[in-house]
């Protein structure tokens, strides 16, 4: 299909363009932006007159519920909340039932995700059997299959000599490792430590949890020297983690981070009188938390702003907070909440907002994405037409209704948000189109 997108406003960040221009796309590219072939015939036409022509997000954190949901079509509906979203691009961690650790259920995975022809999924695969936390998985087997990086989600590695030896073994193939830092005895609360916590009667996790395992990872790839791994930090929480891993980077550690919007944008104050939509991992943290995360996401030091979009059964969480399930949805709140930050007082601007959601969790993936490395999460001529038309001026409340997923409990419920996304294109496809 030709399809011609006009008179957009077209922003990249990865090159820093910022122009109103025609876009056109054919055999799933993009075949020109601007100056268009004079003998280019579109079959279809989308007037983005007023509105924003973004390269597709890229999600490094959307749990999809399979395998182990397909009763539910979990899988249909969380893919139709990514492309509602604008997101083109999802890794979906290991903690799946059951785990990610077998060729064969992330080839079903893949196989099942590219029949609905929405988002792209790169799985990741679990670093343990069964997350176990013994036995290192047979990493080349899941990269055959389409691992794009190995981790053990919410699940915290209690033995460090298998993350040693993880993370010798990752380093020798190239593979990257995600985790998540919580000390595995110190992590055991439901909200942060803190006034709050006490006040509540919660168990609290220090933010000790955090720094503790940070500590760790880094000390270990310091022994490794500059063949070591490239290790992701997932969902970072607090202004000491920041810290650390400002100081680890300086000194030319491969280490890369990401936050969830979540984090960004709340604090614990926000759990209310015992809202169970509020309880997360990692749980929220205090103001100068979020202060520190926003400071580390606009200078660089944190590379890529995630949905942490986790769907959640209301039976699961219609509990007391302490015994509901954790996570909230979040695909198709991402954009619009990036955009609420870029306009904060202390917020960093549309492009680097934009940044974070495309160009830098792109390159977090780096050479897992294979052949789409070089067009994924940026807007290049001849590169596949993965892009998103956004209209900044709808204004929307968050309600079950409203949502695709079939995750509808989301701490923000209720908040009315600016702009949403019009249609997005995966590949040229037209994968969302609003009414």
């Amino acid at each position: 299909m030709k399809l011609l997108i006009e008179q957009g406003r077209v922003i990249d960040p990865a090159s820093g363009r910022d122009e109103v221009a025609d876009v056109a796309i054919a055999a799933g590219r993009l075949l020109g932006i601007g100056q268009l072939p004079a003998d280019f015939a579109p079959s279809r036409r989308i007037d983005a007159r007023g509105c924003w022509v973004l390269p597709g997000l890229v999600d490094l954190a959307a749990r999809l519920r399979e395998p182990g949901h397909e009763h539910a079509r979990m899988l249909e509906s969380e893919m139709a909340a990514a492309v509602a979203g604008g997101v083109t691009s999802l890794v979906c961690p290991p903690d799946t039932d059951p785990v990610l650790d077998e060729p064969g259920l992330v080839e079903m995975l893949k196989n099942r995700a590219e029949r609905l022809h929405q988002a792209r999924v790169f799985p990741q695969g679990a670093l343990t059997r069964g997350l176990k936390g013994e036995v290192l998985t047979e990493m080349g087997q899941l990269t055959e299959a389409g691992c794009v990086a190995f981790g053990q989600a919410e699940v915290p590695l209690l033995n460090t000599q298998a993350l040693q030896r993880a993370l010798q073994y990752a380093s020798s193939f190239g593979y990257a490792v995600w985790l998540r830092p919580q000390d595995p005895w110190l992590g055991g609360g439901v909200v942060a430590s803190g006034p709050l916590a006490t006040r509540m009667g919660l168990a609290g996790v220090p933010v000790a949890a955090e720094t503790i395992a940070l500590h760790t990872w880094f000390e270990l790839l310091r022994a490794l020297g500059p063949a070591g791994p490239r290790l992701h930090v997932c969902r970072l929480s607090s202004a000491a983690g920041v810290a650390l891993l400002r100081q680890a980077r300086a000194e030319g550690l491969q280490v890369s981070a990401d936050v969830s919007i979540n984090s960004l944008h709340l604090i614990d104050e926000d759990i209310g009188y015992y809202d169970s939509r509020a309880r997360l991992n990692p749980p929220l943290r205090q103001p100068r938390d979020r202060a520190a995360l926003r400071a580390g996401l606009t200078d660089g030091t944190i590379d890529a702003l995630v949905s942490d979009h986790t769907p959640v059964e209301a039976d699961a969480k219609t509990l007391p907070f302490a015994e509901a399930e954790p996570g909230a949805t979040g695909l198709e709140l991402l954009l619009p909440l990036a955009l609420q930050w870029a306009e904060a007082a202390d917020g960093p601007g549309l492009m680097r907002a934009l940044a974070v959601l495309t160009e830098g969790p792109a390159r977090v993936l780096g050479g897992a994405l294979g052949t789409l490395q070089a067009s994924c999460g940026r807007l290049v001529e001849g590169g596949l037409a993965d892009l998103c038309v956004f209209d900044p001026a709808v204004r929307w409340r968050v309600t079950p209704e409203a949502l695709r997923s079939q995750g509808k409990h989301t701490p923000f419920a209720g908040q009315e948000l600016t702009g949403r996304v019009r249609c997005t294109l995966v590949g040229g496809h037209l994968a969302h189109h609003a009414p």
